[in-house]
Formats: structure tokens, C-alpha cells, sequence
């Protein structure tokens, strides 16, 4: 396809993710518009389709965006479903409530998200900041930029002195699946004994740790999400690693007051 004509030679500038009025949205200035071409690159593009991901990734109403741009609610919905075509003064007054410029909507789509983790690529790393660790772990999901859930695969070896399960607590919700062996996660001031086949569910900001209760190593494949249960929006994702790899075994900052969650233990058979 040919490169369009419709682009400005230099980005959009840019806006606040929301601004209070349209008034303080500036004109996009130096647009060379060319009618057909820009009409057949955007419905080619699928210039709707894309102003909704970032409307709802802003969980922002129609309503809404009408209000910050000067379009109506009604044209926004023509537009997102491709029965409108935006003129390039109106897509870039919607790229600017987003901080985006125009070259956003005629870049090529990005690919959806897919990675594999080999067996043989993963590092299997000990637990920080002890002398004798008491588990070993490899993350499941390293490659993936920007993810949403940390997975792991954690190996916990039986007990013994001068091993210390070293309790640990860190925004969000933890599960943790017992594939093989007997372990002891202990949550707040309550342990329970966990066997082959059983899941659990708990609020990780709660103090918590494992240790292996039987004569031969526990392995679990354990997944965290590390944001807070109940958050005002303005709570950034905590940097902090997983419960089975605290780095460096830092005592996290005592998060802020949370709902309380109960435990939930599912037991196999």
C-alpha cells in the first residue's frame, strides 16, 4: 500500500490523557489533507476499531469522549463501528485526549500477545538474602513485557536447620497449586498443611510463607498478581517480586489498609 499524503510532518502535540474541556484542546495545526486518500487509509486501518481499545482502555464512555472532543456521542459510535470516516481535524482532536499523534492510527496493527517459555531456557534461581534457601524458583513468564500475573514454578526442600521460610507479604492476590510432596504455607497467624492436588487462594498482603513439611521436596507452580486488592486508581503495580522470590527479602512497606479476603483452600478429591 502506499505511504498516505494525510500525515503531518511532525507529531500532534501532546494533550493530557483527559482534558476538561475542548477548548483546551489546540487546533492540530500544518494538516495536508487529501480527500480520497485519506478516507481510504482510514477505513483500511480500522481507525474505529482502534478509538474504541483506547476509549475502554480508559474505561471511558461515549458521552464521555464526546464532551472532550466537541463530536457527538452518536457520531463516536458511527465512527468506532466503521459507518463514519473522521476527517483528519476531528481523528487527531480523539488522538490528542489520548496523547496520542496521528501516526498511531496508521501504523501497523500490533501482534497479539504469544510466548513460549522453554524448560530448557529457564534459570532456576534460590531464595535471596539467606545463607541456606529453603526453595528454589524459575519464573514462567520473564519474556512477557508488561505482564499482568507473575507465574512461577517453585521447588521447596525439606526442612532443616538454619533454613528460614523468611514471611513476606506484597500487594495483590497469590494461587499456588502443590504438584508433588507436603507444605506448610503459613498465612497471618494461621498454617495450614497443604497436600498433592491442592489449590490456594489468599490475599498476599496478609504475611505468608511456605515451608516443606515432609521428607522429600515440594514442588508447586504458584501465581501472584501483584496489585492492590482495592485500589483509589492511583496505586502503582508494586515492583516487589513474587512471594516465592521476595528480592533481596525485603520487608515490603506496610501496604494501606486493605479489605480483608478470605482464605480459600481447595482440596484435591
Amino acid at each position: 500500500m502506499a505511504s498516505p499524503s494525510i500525515l503531518p510532518g511532525k507529531p500532534s502535540p501532546a494533550a493530557p490523557a483527559l482534558v476538561g474541556d475542548i477548548h483546551a484542546v489546540p487546533e492540530p495545526a500544518n494538516l495536508q489533507v487529501d480527500g480520497e486518500a485519506a478516507e481510504s487509509v482510514i477505513a483500511e486501518k480500522r481507525i474505529g476499531e482502534r478509538i474504541k481499545h483506547l476509549r475502554l482502555k480508559k474505561s471511558m464512555g461515549l458521552v464521555e469522549l464526546g464532551r472532550h472532543t466537541g463530536l457527538s456521542a452518536s457520531f463516536l459510535s458511527q465512527l468506532e463501528t466503521g459507518r463514519v470516516v473522521p476527517t483528519l481535524r476531528n481523528l487527531a482532536r480523539i488522538a490528542m485526549v489520548f496523547s496520542k499523534d496521528l501516526n498511531y492510527f496508521f501504523e501497523p496493527e500490533p501482534q497479539t500477545l504469544f510466548r513460549i517459555h522453554r524448560g530448557k531456557d529457564r534459570v532456576r534461581l534460590p531464595q535471596s538474602g539467606v545463607q541456606y534457601p529453603s526453595y528454589f524458583f524459575e519464573s514462567l513468564g520473564y519474556m512477557v513485557p508488561d505482564r499482568q500475573l507473575d507465574p512461577y514454578f517453585a521447588e521447596f526442600l525439606p526442612a532443616k536447620p538454619g533454613r528460614d521460610p523468611r514471611p513476606h507479604r506484597h500487594f495483590g492476590c497469590e494461587f499456588l497449586y502443590l504438584l508433588s510432596g507436603t507444605l506448610d504455607l503459613r498465612h497471618g497467624d494461621t498454617a495450614h498443611r497443604i497436600a498433592p492436588g491442592d489449590a490456594v487462594y489468599f490475599d498476599s498482603s496478609t504475611t505468608h510463607s511456605y515451608e516443606c513439611s515432609g521428607p522429600t521436596t515440594a514442588t508447586a507452580l504458584i501465581v501472584t498478581l501483584q496489585q492492590p486488592v482495592a485500589s483509589n486508581g492511583n496505586t502503582p503495580r508494586n515492583g516487589n517480586p513474587p512471594s516465592p522470590a521476595p528480592r533481596g527479602d525485603r520487608k515490603p512497606a506496610a501496604p494501606a489498609p486493605l479489605p480483608t479476603k478470605p482464605r480459600v483452600v481447595h482440596r484435591a478429591g
